[in-house]
């Protein structure tokens, strides 16, 4: 681990594969088309699927990350996110989160930083009843660019009244891991959403989480 953990004073939580699952259910439905011959791993490429599915503006910015296109992604996503329509369906939460939070919650200011438009945001935190927890929300269109520039992070610092080099960026993508560098935060990536360890770390993690409950061992 190469966490300075005396610098951390603030939590900041992407939110699509970090602190909202997948929907399971979809990933064993479409299990069946990603044979074993085809895919080395066809539980993780079904599973990535459903998440392009559920999460298109971070799937498309992580696109982005790997074409060296951030402008170009960016401006397709802030258009999408104007001109999303929200569903009322139901999202899911990683296990564990909420109890993870209720004890994080008082030790360390925590904001959201999602790319997801603002009513997903609140509609998800709202289901779950997690919205207590954040001293900010800063969402896809809250901050002139969205991740994978700095810009959410250096908002939430600033409503949590923090230093951007006092946060951890927690997030599933090397969006969220290039956003939190960027913004001279320390950077914590997650197994549970999009990402794979080898990409996270090559994008500079300074830790790599099998979930993000795994968190409440580092701070302990």
């Amino acid at each position: 681990m190469s966490l300075d953990l005396s610098r951390i004073k603030a939590l900041c939580f992407d939110v699509d594969g970090t602190l909202s699952d997948t929907d399971e259910l979809y990933v064993r439905n479409v299990l069946p088309f990603f044979p074993r011959f085809l895919f080395k791993d066809s539980a993780r490429a079904a599973r990535r699927l459903i998440m392009w599915i559920e999460a298109p503006g971070n799937a498309l910015l992580g696109l982005a990350d790997t074409l060296g296109i951030d402008d170009e992604m960016v401006a397709v996503v802030n258009w999408l996110s104007r001109r999303h329509r929200y569903s009322s369906k139901k999202f899911l939460l990683i296990p564990g989160v909420d109890g993870m939070l209720a004890q994080l919650s008082g030790r360390y200011p925590m904001a959201v930083v999602s790319a997801r438009d603002e009513n997903g945001t609140m509609a998800f935190l709202e289901q779950f009843d997690l919205a207590k927890y954040f001293d900010a929300v800063v969402t896809g269109l809250s901050a002139k660019h969205t991740k994978p520039y700095p810009d959410p992070i250096l908002l939430a610092a600033q409503k949590m009244n923090v230093a951007p080099e006092a946060c951890l960026m927690i997030g599933d993508t090397t969006v969220d891991i290039r956003a939190g560098k960027s913004a001279g935060a320390q950077t914590a990536g997650v197994l549970c959403g999009f990402g794979e360890e080898p990409e996270l770390k090559k994008m500079g993690a300074d830790l790599i989480l099998q979930d993000t409950t795994k968190l409440l061992d580092v701070l302990k």
